[in-house]
């Protein structure tokens, strides 16, 4: 049983003072209405195109921490307003800083933070990827669709991943998708019709195939990190 100690104590108060001012702020200055409607959110960027950049970065940090606009849109409306190069790179630069604020937070403050982020049937579904510190396992997660690529920064700073394998492993793991999500916008912007639904279309079938096929993808992980025999019971551990 978890029993902190005073000094986990007040970190955890002060985690939960500092989100609850965080969401305090976001609601009484109107952007929690912003980050939750994408036409919003490109007007309020448009309007202040000469901080654009600067913006939609902070938009993307604070959708991996807060979740509070899902990931989808904003790799979207980064393509829509800077193309597919400088959409890439902000979103790239937002999503790792926000990836590693996440991380960090749960290195500090411990399992009772991330408990509040993700229920502990989540935590306990995924925590054989940081129990067996499988680099290559975090960074398939990353690069799959479907499995909730937030709530994994927080689970994998539970662990023993050293924070420079994080921020690589889950930099160039959301590459793939952020690259989709900006071209797709960016094909949007262009009145390019055709290409923008064909990438749907590919993207639709890949996200509807891991849905389909996700227990097996999960059970080849665990298999692949030692977790699973390969009759799918999993291990036990050896009595001492």
């Amino acid at each position: 049983m978890f029993k902190p100690d005073k000094k986990t104590i007040l970190l955890i108060l002060l985690a939960i003072a500092v989100m609850g001012g965080m969401v305090y702020a976001l609601y009484a200055t109107g952007l929690m209405d912003l980050l939750t409607s994408k036409n919003r959110l490109l007007q309020f960027i448009r309007e202040n195109r000469a901080h654009a950049a600067t913006i939609f970065i902070g938009v993307q940090i604070i959708q991996v921490v807060a979740a509070p606009l899902p990931g989808e849109v904003t790799g979207f409306v980064g393509g829509i307003l800077f193309g597919p190069l400088w959409g890439v790179v902000y979103s790239t630069i937002g999503l790792t800083i926000g990836s590693w604020v996440a991380f960090m937070l749960a290195r500090l403050l411990g399992r009772p933070i991330v408990e509040r982020i993700a229920s502990r049937e989540t935590i306990a579904r995924y925590d054989y990827v940081m129990q067996h510190k499988g680099l290559l396992l975090a960074f398939l997660m990353f690069l799959i669709p479907g499995f909730p690529k937030d709530i994994l920064c927080y689970i994998l700073g539970l662990g023993h991943m050293r924070l420079r394998d994080f921020l690589i492993i889950s930099a160039t793991g959301r590459l793939l998708g952020t690259v989709l999500l900006t071209m797709g916008g960016t094909f949007f912007r262009d009145a390019r019709y055709g290409a923008f639904f064909t990438l749907i279309g590919i993207s639709l079938i890949i996200i509807l195939l891991v849905m389909i096929y996700r227990d097996r993808i999960e059970h080849g992980l665990q298999r692949l990190s030692g977790v699973l025999h390969k009759d799918g019971k999993k291990k036990t551990p050896p009595e001492r």
